[in-house]
């Protein structure tokens, strides 16, 4: 593949406040968490937990094909991102991301794998050499695998790709550093954002183990 990429574009939150307005926070908050953990405990509980989880993560990928995002994911936007409905929230925006541009994706992940020295590469489970289509399926399992899956090592993983991302953009944004200045800017936050996310899944997922996690 060219060394040129594609930038992948990040839904912006305004989207989802512009559905929801003033209205009180306090109530969009619990009618996240409460969304987030009967459909959780619905997976759960259910013979064929990897049918329906993959079930779940169709319905999500439809609703962003045709534009449009879920009643339940908008309401998941606003959660805290150390919560159950925040982290579910993160990790259906990263997978959209992914999803809208794998090529580019699959780039930055094998220029952070290759410049990390960490486990982090390995612990999320991409195939090597990670192409669009591995990317993708990467994603997808890692999101069906907190539904179907033990939610730690689900959230593990999600930190871990997330890392791995954003060592990747950071060293893109080195390369370009010199000749765009602008276009080294927008990998640069592009790579936070990602090391923001992998934090907030760790965090997630130590609360998980702890049984605190909200």
């Amino acid at each position: 593949m060219s060394e040129e990429f594609h930038r992948p574009v990040l839904r912006p939150t305004h989207e989802f406040d512009d559905h929801w307005g003033a209205e009180d926070p306090a109530v969009h908050y619990t009618l996240a968490r409460d969304t987030a953990w009967a459909l959780l405990d619905r997976v759960r509980g259910s013979t064929d937990r990897e049918g329906v989880a993959q079930n779940i993560v169709e319905r999500m990928l439809v609703a962003d094909t045709n534009g449009g995002l879920d009643d339940i994911a908008q309401l998941w936007s606003q959660a805290s991102a150390r919560s159950l409905p925040g982290a579910l929230w993160r990790l259906y925006l990263v997978r959209a991301v992914v999803r809208n541009d794998p090529e580019s994706t699959a780039y930055a992940y094998r220029r952070g794998a290759e410049a990390l020295s960490t486990i982090d590469p390995v612990v999320s489970g991409a195939v090597a050499p990670t192409g669009p289509e591995e990317i993708s399926a990467l994603s997808d399992r890692i999101l069906t695998g907190v539904f179907s899956g033990d939610l730690g090592i689900a959230l593990d993983r999600a930190a871990s790709f997330c890392r791995v991302l954003r060592s990747g953009y950071i060293d893109l944004a080195t390369d370009v550093e010199a000749g765009e200045p602008e276009r080294a800017q927008v990998l640069t936050t592009r790579g936070l954002r990602y090391s923001q996310f992998a934090d907030d899944f760790r965090s997630v997922a130590s609360l998980w183990r702890s049984g605190s996690l909200d």
